[in-house]
């Protein structure tokens, strides 16, 4: 488990560390990492398509690429995931996308993200790296 920083000059450059990190990379290679630590049906799901098998074809270099909203979801997504592994670990993490979260009106991450809803989900989740996830 990543330890947490608990200034919020240090949550800040947490979230800018992974802001950063996530718009170093193509749409390809995040889809890729998702895929890899959620499952294609999860990043498919999140990401707005109702093909299960989409996101695989996204990662693949010369495969389809995905639209621009998707490609929004898709991003923040990652930039979620990573804020939440850093603080938790890949475990918690896969638990914070799937779970009914007290922040969401326990709702998932997931269908926050595919809604749009992307200042609640974030708010979720730094929520979970503040440790001030007490709904």
């Amino acid at each position: 488990m990543a330890t947490k920083t608990v200034n919020s000059t240090g949550n800040k450059t947490q979230r800018a560390s992974a802001y950063h990190r996530t718009i170093q990379l193509d749409v390809r290679e995040i889809t890729r990492r998702l895929n890899a630590a959620l499952g294609g049906t999860l990043v498919a799901t999140l990401a707005g398509s109702k093909d299960t098998k989409i996101s695989h074809k996204w990662a693949k270099e010369g495969g389809s690429a995905p639209r621009a909203e998707a490609v929004r979801r898709l991003t923040f997504a990652y930039e979620q995931w990573q804020k939440v592994v850093e603080a938790e670990g890949e475990h918690v993490a896969r638990l914070w996308f799937i779970g009914a979260n007290p922040w969401l009106d326990y709702d998932t991450p997931v269908n926050a993200i595919r809604e749009g809803r992307y200042k609640e989900a974030s708010n979720a989740a730094q929520a979970l790296v503040d440790d001030s996830f007490s709904g």
